[in-house]
């Protein structure tokens, strides 16, 4: 199949499809004898093994790491399981972050009185952490 059809099957872009392509994350497509993409099933398996990846948030890097346990048989599940527990450590680490930054603008949004009065906490508060100084 080209890379249109390849696209359509496995969510993924034409564009991305390249660029996996491009870093190594997808190995090479076979050529036609004009130079156009060809895509077969093993293909179609490793872009959704991608974007299942990519959706649960990991990284390039990390998807990678994942690839190549998944190509390996002889792995250990173990490898596998660090992985994903550090990729979870992380996404907790982000929710903490995310959190916190709910609560501050909450809080802003709370004390704005939000009416026709120009004093508003929200911009004094973004004022406030300016990087120039006084």
């Amino acid at each position: 199949m080209n890379i249109g059809q390849a696209a359509r099957k496995s969510g993924l872009s034409a564009k991305m499809i390249r660029y996996y392509e491009s870093i190594g994350l997808l190995k090479p497509a076979h050529r036609s004898d004009s130079g156009y993409r060809l895509y077969g099933n093993d293909d179609l398996h490793s872009l959704a093994f991608i974007k299942r990846s990519r959706d649960l948030g990991f990284s390039l890097e990390e998807v990678g790491k994942l690839l190549t346990l998944w190509q390996d048989r002889q792995r250990a599940s173990a490898d596998v399981k660090a992985l994903a527990r550090q990729h979870i450590d992380e996404l907790n680490q982000k929710i903490r972050e995310l959190a916190g930054l709910r609560d501050t603008l909450q809080d802003l949004v709370e004390h704005c009185h939000g009416d026709h009065r120009p004093d508003c906490p929200i911009l004094k508060e973004l004022a406030s952490g300016s990087c120039c100084g006084p």
